[in-house]
């Protein structure tokens, strides 16, 4: 990509850290030529464009209805039916909001995510959210291989050579030194997702009742609160990881996605959305139907109960056909995760770390790769582990730490070294900041429910307003402290939004180091210590359980 001067400075190269990622777009379905950065005209131009471009934001979303998620969606239809499907809907603009500001960080600065944060918040700060993600993915692509037994189980195939020879798929597909390959790879994948639509055919749940679960109740029958909210975190955690955002913000920029092609880009987020809501809907509402009236209704075991619960209710087809659509899933959700893990140590090393790149290229980011799916697979192969309540822990802990890897995002998109005349606007930043309060609260509402297990649902509601009430009066406090400080003459300076086009992010080396208010290090600090204090009561929770 040619340099690009930014906005009434001198001509600089972009911050893009690895040669390989600087010239033609080649994705699965198309290719663009780096000098093409010009307006795309005509119908059949744009049309390539969006072919060529299609990738990041389907495989990102579709890759998050892996095992983990046929698991947790198939728990709230078998436990609840579908009253928890108004949940996947309040879902959608907080997957977009998230992914949108990764996707404009990944075109915007050609650089991964772990490796900008530990730049703009240093190595104290960075080192937080980067073990976070190392080890929730080890958890998360063990779940996949969990799916992958589960699955082949179910077929009647032999478990010990089936996982291996997922994992060596897994690694396979990544390892060819051509980012085409791979990307074609997990597009085939995103379409063995659509699986779940001839299934929700087979099972035809009523209508009626999927109308009624669309609209935001609380579920009925003997489920303790606690319960309820540990699932409601899990569906959140599971619909919106804190992974999509490393793989996201990497995966961009190793696509060589420039910020004009950005408009294209949105479009392939919208698609995969719409794919990852309506494959989760479907897991939900035909596990409600084929467990509606039966003693298996409310007893969720794994997802391999959920196949042989199919089976008697819409014949031996309909359960293979979960198997196989649970297999693609899980190889989907290994391959995704562990690229993300993958993307973000490169980061942290400063080692090469590109799809473009062979083996011999890039060794040391095809190794933790490698590493993490084989120690996956091993770890499932150990007799006796508890798949599916640890499935279930894994998504919810997700949940549970989603608030801070959206913290630091949010952050990142408002740091105008990093982003220029693209950083947030004031809509995109109050509605962030409203996902992470709802996060939060649900989170405390957790806590107090772990901790007294027999609070009434009165006393539930009232600390989630008493929470609520709180967090609004310290933030209108806080705007107030800053207004009264900045005096009623002065305001942030404008953003000039007219050369967004040509602007990219300079080397990092060349940013000034950014400013870090006495306020924003305690809210931090604060965020991340009720968290850590949150993610001990979730596996407590999880204990409990195990333990009856």
């Amino acid at each position: 990509m040619n340099p690009t001067p930014p906005p009434g400075g001198r001509p600089r190269s972009p911050a893009v850290l690895d040669d390989a990622r600087v010239t033609d777009v080649h994705g699965a379905l198309g290719s663009i030529r780096a000098a093409a950065d010009g307006p795309r005209r005509g119908t059949g131009t744009k049309v390539k464009t969006l072919l060529a471009v299609v990738g990041p934001g389907l495989i990102v979303m579709v890759g998050d209805n892996d095992a983990g998620a046929f698991a947790t969606y198939g728990q709230a239809g078998q436990n609840h039916g579908t009253a928890l499907l108004w949940t996947l809907l309040l879902l959608i603009p907080v997957l977009y909001v998230n992914q949108e500001m990764a996707l404009r960080l990944g075109a915007v600065t050609g650089v991964g995510h772990a490796r900008l944060i530990l730049a703009r918040f240093g190595r104290f700060w960075g080192a937080f959210s980067v073990v976070d993600l190392f080890a929730l993915n080890a958890l998360t692509v063990v779940t996949e291989f969990i799916g992958i037994a589960l699955a082949l189980r179910y077929l009647g195939l032999p478990e010990v050579p089936g996982v291996l020879a997922a994992a060596c798929l897994v690694v396979a597909a990544a390892c060819t030194g051509s980012f085409r390959r791979f990307e074609r790879f997990a597009v085939f994948l995103c379409v063995g997702s659509l699986l779940a639509v001839p299934l929700y055919v087979m099972a035809h749940p009523p209508a009626a009742q999927i109308a009624r679960g669309l609209l935001p109740s609380a579920p009925s029958g003997g489920s303790g609160l606690g319960d309820v909210l540990l699932l409601i975190i899990a569906i959140v955690g599971t619909t919106v990881a804190p992974w999509q955002l490393f793989f996201q913000q990497s995966y961009v920029a190793d696509k060589r996605i420039t910020p004009c092609l950005l408009r294209y880009e949105k479009a392939d987020l919208w698609i995969g959305i719409a794919v990852a809501i309506v494959g989760a809907g479907a897991v939900m509402a035909f596990t409600a139907a084929a467990f509606a009236g039966t003693a298996g209704f409310g007893h969720f075991g794994d997802a391999a109960g959920i196949a042989r619960g199919l089976e008697a209710h819409a014949g031996r087809a309909a359960g293979v056909l979960f198997a196989v659509a649970l297999l693609d899933a899980s190889v989907m959700g290994a391959s995704t995760v562990s690229l993300s893990t993958a993307y973000a140590l490169s980061d942290v090393l400063g080692v090469p770390h590109s799809l473009h790149r062979g083996v011999r290229g890039a060794k040391g980011f095809y190794a933790c790769f490698a590493l993490v799916v084989a120690v996956a697979a091993a770890v499932v192969l150990i007799p006796g582990s508890p798949l599916g309540l640890l499935t279930e822990g894994v998504q919810t802990l997700a949940g549970v730490l989603l608030p801070s890897a959206t913290v630091f995002l949010l952050l990142l998109c408002n740091d105008r070294m990093v982003l220029g005349p693209w950083v947030n606007g004031r809509l995109t930043n109050a509605f962030t900041a409203l996902t992470v309060g709802v996060l939060v609260v649900l989170s405390l509402i957790l806590t107090a429910t772990v901790l007294l297990p027999h609070l009434s649902p009165a006393w539930t509601a009232g600390i989630a307003a008493a929470t609520g009430g709180f967090s609004g009066l310290s933030a209108l406090g806080y705007a107030e402290v800053r207004r009264r400080r900045r005096g009623f003459t002065r305001a942030p300076l404008p953003i000039d939004r007219s050369q967004r086009q040509g602007w990219r992010m300079p080397p990092l080396a060349e940013l000034p180091a950014p400013v870090v208010s006495t306020a924003r290090k305690v809210g931090l600090t604060v965020l991340r210590t009720y968290l850590g204090f949150a993610v001990v009561l979730v596996i407590v929770r999880i204990v409990q359980l195990a333990t009856g």
